[in-house]
């Protein structure tokens, strides 16, 4: 395992604010970063107490921006940039999140523009999170967006347990609660990713509680 990673898991479970210090980008290959990204993201969203999260994502979002510019050509670092900048949104305060939700917005855009198949369609699942959960705002808020780009996801990647929790949960949240039970199923009965068992077995969790919600 990269020394990095080894610190940055070793540190999160440690809970310690500023684990993400001492990363160098230019040393790592892309494949390295994107590992980086993936387990950060994993850790400070499930095991990093939620009052710290606000800075740790505010960093990662910085290096994952970084990452993306040594290489600009590629969707792979935009989606995890925007991902992890999404997230940073949702433990901002709400003036500042919408700014902020654009910009994971507009990097998401720029991701998908390249490959939208890229990451099993998560730019395409992202944006259509984020079309039917940031408040009816602006250019937010959008229905036929938010389930454009989602039905669109789930052409990429049918057994995508993302795409499915957040088409269910978006379908719930319509009033269709028939077709949502069929997505929110699917994700309990799809078994976790090997790279993301954790997130993973969080979202079945999500979607057991919400299909209390769909009887």
């Amino acid at each position: 395992m990269n020394p990095s990673i080894r610190r940055l898991c070793i540190a999160a479970l440690m809970g310690l604010p500023g684990l993400l210090m001492g990363l160098d980008l230019q040393a790592e290959t892309l494949a390295d970063g994107l590992a980086h990204e993936t387990r950060a993201w994993t850790q400070g969203s499930y095991v990093l107490p939620e009052p710290e999260r606000e800075a740790f994502f505010a960093r990662l979002q910085g290096e994952a921006q970084d990452l993306s510019r040594h290489y600009p050509d590629q969707a792979d670092p935009l989606v995890w940039e925007g991902i992890i900048t999404a997230t940073h949104a949702k433990y901002q305060n709400p003036f500042s999140a919408l700014g902020t939700v654009r910009l994971a917005r507009d990097v998401l855009l720029r991701a998908v523009a390249i490959d939208p198949s890229a990451m099993d369609g998560s730019g395409l699942i992202t944006l259509g999170a984020l079309y039917f959960r940031v408040p009816k705002f602006g250019s937010f808020g959008d229905d036929d967006k938010a389930r454009n780009y989602l039905q669109q996801a789930l052409k990429v990647d049918p057994d995508n347990i993302d795409a499915n929790f957040f088409y269910g949960k978006f379908l719930l949240e319509q009033g269709d609660k028939v077709d949502a039970r069929i997505y929110l199923e699917k994700v309990i009965d799809v078994p976790p990713r090997p790279q993301s068992i954790e997130a993973d077995r969080a979202r079945q969790t999500e979607a057991r509680d919400l299909l209390s919600q769909a009887l």
